[in-house]
């Protein structure tokens, strides 16, 4: 951490380790030996000391998107393994059931577009079929 002139060097001592940084105006007395237990004070307001900048917190629809795309590629073998954990249990279960237990068992929002793209995937790699009488009903391979 930076500070940005002369006049805040001279107005606080900081005290560092792996939890963060401290700064505690000079006025307070603290030893620079002190030790981060050995004492304790009150900040005035939070809001003051933990201000964000505004121009910072601003995202656009892109970063958005694609790190949207990145928690989904992210989480994918999450969904992959529900899904086979499900089905391992029941061995023959219908779309509808299976999203809807896919839904209550995950605990992260997703569309079922994408739930739908990971069931065509497992299929791809055969841990699932589809019924041959009924193209709703799937079925787990062992």
């Amino acid at each position: 951490m930076a500070l940005e002139s002369e006049s805040q060097k001279k107005s606080c001592c900081v005290f560092g380790d792996v939890y963060g940084v401290i700064m505690v105006p000079e006025e307070l007395e603290i030893e620079k030996d002190a030790s981060i237990d050995q004492f304790r004070f009150q900040l005035p307001d939070l809001k003051q000391a933990f201000q964000v900048n505004a121009i910072q917190m601003k995202e656009t629809v892109e970063e958005n998107t694609s790190t949207t795309e990145r928690v989904f590629q992210d989480r994918q073998y999450q969904v992959d393994a529900a899904i086979v954990r499900i089905m391992k249990t029941r061995k023959v279960l219908s779309h509808t059931l299976l999203i809807t237990e896919l839904f209550q068992q995950l605990k992260f929002p997703i569309k079922p577009a994408d739930l739908k793209k990971r069931i065509e995937s497992l299929i791809d790699r055969e841990y699932l079929e589809r019924d041959k009488n009924n193209p709703q009903i799937y079925n787990y391979l062992a």
